[in-house]
């Protein structure tokens, strides 16, 4: 695994005696946002997610009633030396191969979207198709973007054209043009849109479940730390619920588009350490 140079393998160290629950979570750092269509920044984002998490000023219990350092066993490996090159994807999925060969749960921290894709070419030559939650403002559906195919905007095109996915279930959606709603019906998305997110019942996983998060998924009140901003968007609040009624097994995860130059205070940086720990929670009890 291609680890920046300054940082090596820690181990959050387990307090009391505890042991984990059942599963190692690998924290991986992807610092890549060359696909990025408008703002970049993505780039910046893993260090100061995890100065966030292991802030002294924070704390270590997730709301699934599992603390780090007790019953979650997290890992931090560092961030892939990624030169915003092809050869990055195979950097990718080498690591999470790796991650999930020694039976760990990965959760990625990018970075921009793109990064979805090869994780998930990983995740399905080890698990087989998975079904997927993925909440964003956007679908990422595009078949390209300003000629890109790789872009941030085209990651769940890619990922269901390869037939890496059994489903996908997309939330917070509320930028749905008519291309890639001609993309979601060819795919079979099922897709809660934010104007019928109140009124609809939250969807139910019972096979092995990838979560990918988009930060700007959130309204930009919570989340001001991101490149695209979509007004009326999905709470914290929204997504700690739906994260703590999930009943099936996690296999890996990612929290993506945190963009810190657009970040207010450090808040948003807040919010993804918040969603990692939550993760990391479900993950650990996930068989």
């Amino acid at each position: 695994m291609a680890l920046a140079a300054d940082h090596l393998p820690v181990c959050w160290a387990r307090r009391g005696g505890a042991e984990p629950v059942t599963r190692r979570i690998d924290l991986i750092g992807m610092p890549s946002d060359v696909h990025s269509s408008y703002l970049r920044g993505c780039a910046q984002a893993p260090p100061l997610i995890r100065a966030a998490l292991f802030s002294p000023h924070g704390n270590e219990a997730s709301e699934a009633g599992l603390e780090l350092g007790a019953e979650i066993a997290l890992t931090d490996v560092g961030d892939l030396s990624l030169d915003e090159t092809l050869n990055d994807d195979a950097l990718i999925e080498a690591a999470i191969a790796a991650s999930l060969k020694a039976g760990a749960v990965p959760i990625a921290l990018g970075g921009d979207h793109s990064i979805t894709y090869p994780i998930l070419r990983a995740i399905a030559a080890h698990h087989g198709p998975v079904e997927i939650l993925h909440l964003d403002a956007h679908p990422d559906l595009y078949d390209e973007l300003g000629g890109d195919r790789r872009s941030h905007a085209c990651p769940f095109a890619r990922i269901m054209e390869e037939g890496l996915a059994s489903r996908l279930v997309q939330v917070g959606i509320r930028t749905l043009n008519k291309h890639q709603r001609e993309q979601a019906a060819r795919f079979g998305v099922d897709m809660i849109e934010m104007k019928d997110f109140a009124r609809t019942p939250a969807p139910i996983f019972n096979k092995p479940l990838y979560i990918s998060i988009d930060l700007d998924g959130f309204d930009p009140a919570f989340a001001p730390g991101v490149s695209h901003y979509e007004p009326g968007g999905l709470s914290p609040r929204d997504v700690i619920d739906m994260l703590l009624a999930l009943d099936c097994p996690l296999v890996g995860a990612d929290v993506v588009e945190y963009n810190p130059t657009r970040d207010v205070n450090g808040v948003t940086a807040v919010l993804a350490a918040k969603l990692v720990k939550e993760l990391a929670a479900l993950g650990s009890v996930s068989t």
